[in-house]
């Protein structure tokens, strides 16, 4: 049967399994919920977002947490990546993990990252770089996405937005300080999109605006879509909704979708072709 297998991929809790793990699945549909149990649904969300979809760390407190995450990360990097791609640079490798999962929804240029490394006498081929960055995708530690093209020279010069496969990851490598509840919902979406069959792209217009996804699916659908924790912001709206507009002339049939975790406040100025979502509601859609 070699070569006749349908591969079954399992990815950790989307949100709502991870509401069905906690006994909190809601019944109905999220328009029909009571104000109460939408206010706990968006509160879930939070929670979910921070500590991430993996069974074993659900109702953890974050030391026992980030000790079991930074577990999973180690025995994929030597079990899956180095002993079984028998890897010649490893304290590469998990330079590159520091940086890929320290960096979320952030650009990765192997160019670069190749660079870097030079500057620091370490000799490794670009292409080796590619093929590790392969690896981590196929040990299911990280995903990256690369640029909306036809052209197959662009899309591999061009950097890549990377994501890890867990939103629980984003803590364990960002050292910035700052809030990550943009990167973790990006994340979320991301993983959530490829749950429901698309295949992602992002896009970058000619003005230099950026769309977080471009969505394709079997069934000939594509979807623009927008990813922003906040809008409360007018200048952020109008900054969005311009990226959505300008990414549709390109894209003309695609759906324009802006998702924020805060409650969107439509504007006079909003598009007729863009929905504005919260994100609890679109991530709970089947």
């Amino acid at each position: 049967m070699r070569g006749r297998a349908m591969e079954a991929v399992v990815t950790p809790f989307s949100f709502r399994e991870a509401l069905r793990h906690g006994g909190h699945e809601p019944s109905r549909e999220y328009e029909r919920l009571p104000k109460a149990a939408r206010s706990a649904l968006d509160k879930a969300l939070r929670s979910y977002l921070a500590e991430g979809g993996f069974p074993e760390a659900q109702g953890l407190d974050s030391r026992n947490r980030s000790a079991l995450l930074a577990n999973y990360v180690d025995v994929v990097l030597l079990r899956d990546v180095i002993e079984r791609h028998s890897v010649s640079h490893p304290l590469v490798l998990r330079w590159m993990v520091r940086q890929l999962l320290g960096n979320t929804a952030g650009s990765f240029s192997v160019n670069k990252f190749h660079a870097d490394l030079k500057s620091q006498n370490i000799a490794v081929s670009k292409d080796t770089l590619h093929t590790y960055l392969a690896h981590l995708e196929d040990a299911f530690l990280l995903l990256s996405i690369g640029i909306a093209t036809e052209s197959e020279q662009r899309r591999r010069v061009n950097p890549r937005k990377v994501y890890p496969i867990d939103m629980g990851f984003i803590t364990l490598f960002d050292r910035s300080g700052r809030s990550n509840i943009g990167h973790a919902l990006e994340t979320a979406v991301a993983l959530e999109l490829l749950r429901r069959g698309a295949e992602l792209a992002y896009v970058r217009t000619e003005s230099g605006f950026e769309v977080d996804f471009l969505a394709r699916y079997a069934d000939g659908r594509t979807q623009l879509v927008q990813v922003c924790a906040s809008l409360d912001d007018p200048a952020t709206q109008v900054r969005e909704l311009r990226a959505l507009e300008e990414a549709g002339k390109a894209y003309p049939r695609a759906e324009r979708l802006l998702i924020t975790l805060d409650r969107p406040v439509v504007m006079e100025t909003t598009p007729k072709k863009v929905e504005m979502v919260l994100a609890s509601q679109w991530l709970l859609v089947h």
